[in-house]
C-alpha cells in the first residue's frame, strides 16, 4: 500500500520516463494513455496484479 509520501514519490519516480513526461503532453490522447500506464505501474508497484483483458494477449512492460 502507498501509505507514506515518500513511498508515493518513489512509486511515481520509478515509472517510465515517457509516462512522467506524457502526463504533461499537450495532446489529450497522450495524457490519457500516460495516465493509464501510470495507474498500472502504481498498481504493480504496490503488488496488486494487473487484470488481463484478453487471456490470449500477454501484457508487456513498456
Amino acid at each position: 500500500m502507498l501509505d507514506s509520501q515518500e513511498m508515493i514519490a518513489a512509486a511515481i519516480l520509478s515509472a517510465p520516463g515517457w509516462v512522467r513526461l506524457g502526463i504533461t503532453a499537450p495532446d489529450a490522447r497522450m495524457r490519457v494513455q500516460a495516465a493509464e500506464t501510470m495507474a498500472a505501474h502504481l498498481r504493480e508497484y504496490v503488488g496488486e496484479p494487473l487484470s488481463v483483458q484478453d487471456r490470449n494477449q500477454l501484457p508487456l512492460p513498456l
